[in-house]
Order: C-alpha cells, then structure tokens, then sequence
C-alpha cells in the first residue's frame, strides 16, 4: 500500500477527516473500513491511518503510530535550478528530481527558454504551471516513500535568481563546454549544500554563463556527451549523492 499525503495538524487517536483527494485514492483501490493505511504530513511526520468510513467525497479515519520518519532525506540540500523546458519535459524533470532526491526546485526563465512564463502577462499561465508541479510533486513523494515535500520556488528569471540571497553553498552551473568535470569539484569539496544549474533546451547562454561565473558558480561538465536537458539534472542529482554518500557515511562512523 503507498502512502498517501494528509496535511496537518493531526490529532491523533481521534477521527480525523480525509482530503477528496485522499478519500478518492481509496475508493479507487477498495480500501474497507477497518484496513489500515500509511499517511504523510509532507513535513516528515508519518503515522498508520485506520479507515472509519468514506464517502463519495470524503471520509473518516482514525491516525495512531504517529512518528517524526526523515530517513531518505540527504543530510545536505540539493537545489536544481531548472531552465524552464518546452512541452511535456518540465512535469518529467520535476517528478524525476523529486524521486532522486532534490529537495528545491527553482523553475527559471532563461535567454533560450521556449516556453515564456515570467511577466505580468504571463502571470496566469504561471500560477496553473507551479500548481500542476506541486501536483507532481506531491504524487512522486507518494510514490517514492519521501516524508518531506520538496519546496517548488515562484518561476523566476535567471538573473533574479542569481541575485537571489542564497546562504554560503556550493554552486555549479552545467556545461558541455566547461573544462572542469563535476565529478572532480564534488571529490575535492565536503558534503554540503548545493545548487546545480540546468539550462534549457540549446543550454545557457555565454552572457548567462558569465553572470552565473560572477554570481560564484563553477561552470563543470558531466562528461564528453551532450545531455538534453531534461536528462542532466537527473543524472547530476545522481552523480552527488553517489559521490557524497559514502564520504557522509565514513564521517559518520
């Protein structure tokens, strides 16, 4: 059985009403009353929800075993600060950096961006993209067993979120052209927190690049083939939590 997310506060060992969302995943598995179900907060607390009664909308379910459950969070915070793709890639990267670990995501409108959503034009069409993401995000955690929801930032243009105040972290920005691999900067730094900056589709442009090189960002490459952009954060997701792991690991012992 998966988990399912149920907002707090909790009140524990007394019926609590479910969401429709939630009431309408059980109807669709033909969960009874009196079987047992895992709920999630989003903020890592979790608890075994017992099922009193449901609706066509709604329903009744009593929360016990409730416990603070972070385990699959990475002791360091991973940022992907995503060029804003075209079509369908964006729920795709969203829901894949959710299931690899990212714990924010920060949508940004880049110089070769195909699809524009910053603007008082556009503000509309934004405000649906970051609520259908959210969505997404939501449905990955459940599927993945992640307790904490990952924080989706306003759609925002590169430069604002360059100048953005960031506390001290660990910035590389993502290209084929960079001489510096990725893999040789995360073996030479401790484990920490990090952004890592994905073009759109064509990449960054050069001015984008300098501006980021000025912001404090390393420009590294993942290796000799061209990624789409869709593929690259999943795999730098990937390429730190590989690297960095065992290192937290053997500082732990």
């Amino acid at each position: 059985m998966p988990q399912f997310y149920l907002p707090g506060p909790w009140e524990i060992q007394k019926p609590t009403t479910l969401t429709p969302e939630v009431a309408h995943h059980l109807r669709v598995r033909r969960v009874q009353a009196g079987e047992s179900f895992p709920v999630f907060d989003g903020k890592g607390q979790v608890a075994q929800a017992e099922l009193l009664s449901l609706t066509a909308k709604s329903g009744e379910a009593l929360l016990t075993q409730a416990r603070l459950d972070t385990h699959r969070e990475s002791p360091y915070a991973i940022t992907l600060a995503q060029g804003l793709a075209g079509g369908d890639k964006m729920d795709w990267i969203v829901e894949k950096a959710i299931e690899t670990g990212a714990q924010n995501i920060a949508p940004l409108q880049c110089e070769r961006s195909v699809i524009k959503l910053t603007g008082p034009n556009n503000a509309e069409r934004a405000q649906k993209r970051l609520l259908h993401w959210k969505g997404i995000i939501q449905a990955a955690c459940e599927q993945c067993d992640r307790t904490v929801l990952a924080n989706l930032e306003p759609i925002q243009s590169f430069e604002s979120f360059l100048k953005a105040s960031q506390k001290p972290t660990l910035k590389l920005l993502l290209s084929p052209d960079a001489t510096k691999s990725m893999h040789s900067v995360l073996m030479e730094t401790v484990p920490q927190d990090i952004v890592l900056m994905i073009g759109p589709e064509g990449g960054h442009s050069p001015e984008e690049e300098a501006l980021a090189q000025a912001a404090g960002y390393q420009l590294v490459s993942l290796g000799e083939r061209v990624l789409r952009t869709e593929t690259a954060g999943v795999v730098a997701i990937t390429a730190v939590h590989t690297i960095w792991n065992p290192e937290m690991q053997n500082r732990l012992k």
